[in-house]
């Protein structure tokens, strides 16, 4: 059923839940298991060195994340293709989504107030809606 899934993870609790469910499908599937990591820069950076400042943590930061997924993953005897995108996590994960025609997407659920949700809104919400794929919220 599933060929190809992809796996959001920010290094949270909720994205480490996500990625042991993953790797599971990918096991029972047979499917090859992609990770995407969302590096976000400032909106309105003042110079170019704080977009270097922020890329610089950014990209330390998802080395821990990237090489705790792949130990995970070779663990349970699986491949992991890791992504690290710039931008914003929605736009991003739709957009490497389509092009590399993912069959599922599995997300972490990250709960918050009710009148968070009301206002704001969320990330995963907002990737219910507009993946082009089947997604998995895992709790």
């Amino acid at each position: 059923m599933f060929a190809k899934i992809l796996v959001a993870n920010d290094g949270s609790p909720g994205a480490q839940k996500a990625l042991s469910a993953a790797i599971t499908l990918t096991k029972a599937e047979g499917a090859a298991l992609h990770m995407v990591s969302v590096e976000e820069l400032p909106r309105f950076p003042a110079t170019i060195d704080e977009v270097d400042a922020v890329r610089g943590e950014e990209n330390h930061r998802f080395a821990t994340v990237i090489d705790a997924a792949r130990a995970e993953t070779q663990a349970a005897g699986i491949a992991l293709a890791s992504h690290v995108v710039i931008g914003h996590p929605v736009g991003t994960i739709v957009a490497l989504v389509a092009e590399q025609h993912f069959d599922l997407l599995v997300l972490g659920f990250m709960g918050h107030s009710q009148l968070y949700q009301r206002i704001i809104g969320s990330t995963t919400d907002r990737l219910v809606d507009l993946a082009p794929c089947a997604v998995l919220v895992v709790k």
